[in-house]
């Protein structure tokens, strides 16, 4: 059985590189980003509060989220492990993991912030349909239009100088700190997240002793 955290900064592909060895592994994906929509979109109790959070320009609390960790992974479906994206966010969510649970590694992409910013400012959403584009890697065939319906590709709200700015002294306030509370545990593997999808997946897999993508994965 195997057990990750996989943590980085936003832009850093935590979700890419997650997916893809959950996939190859056997692994539950456990993104707590995603469940946190899933209650929204289906307007449960939990999601009520994530919303509230949400307009507030806050994040969920940290009570809020150990409990929506415990009772997720207390499912016990992940027979062959699992990866956990999106947790912890800060100190006392670290130090509340290590009290419950075990893990065999935690994989830290690291991102300089002069690429985050490149990256997040290079981000636009369709406006009509909301497919996805970023202007480095998936550039529209028409320039400013989607090429799925033709909508106009705008920047997301919050896509801003200066909210981006506000979002990277916040990871580095609360995350730093949890990520030295692994490293004291010598639990941390940091790779270079510079590099492209397939050679982060690679060093990933490197660093932490699993088998290397085969000529099929690579390509996927």
């Amino acid at each position: 059985m195997r057990k990750y955290v996989i943590m980085g900064i936003q832009g850093s592909g935590k979700g890419t590189q997650a997916k893809q060895l959950a996939a190859e592994f056997d692994l539950v994906h456990i993104a707590v980003g995603d469940i946190y929509r899933w209650h929204v979109q289906y307007h449960t109790k939990l999601g009520a509060q994530v919303r509230r959070a949400m307009s507030a320009g806050e994040l969920v609390d940290d009570a809020l989220t150990e409990s929506v960790v415990r009772d997720r992974l207390a499912l016990h479906d992940w027979n062959y492990g699992f990866i956990l994206d999106g947790f912890p966010r800060n100190r006392r969510q670290a130090q509340f993991f290590m009290e419950g649970y075990d893990v065999d590694a935690v994989i830290h992409l690291d991102l300089p912030d002069s690429e985050v910013r490149r990256r997040v400012l290079a981000r636009r959403l369709c406006s009509n349909c909301g497919m996805d584009y970023n202007l480095i890697e998936h550039r529209p065939v028409r320039e400013g239009r989607c090429d799925a319906c033709g909508g106009e590709l705008v920047s997301r709200e919050d896509d801003t100088e200066e909210a981006l700015a506000a979002r990277l002294a916040d990871y580095h306030a609360k995350t730093d700190p949890a990520l030295e509370l692994f490293r004291a545990k010598e639990l941390v593997v940091s790779v270079d997240a510079t590099a492209s999808k397939p050679a982060v997946q690679r060093a990933i897999r490197e660093q932490l002793g699993l088998p290397l993508p085969t000529r099929k994965s690579r390509a996927s």
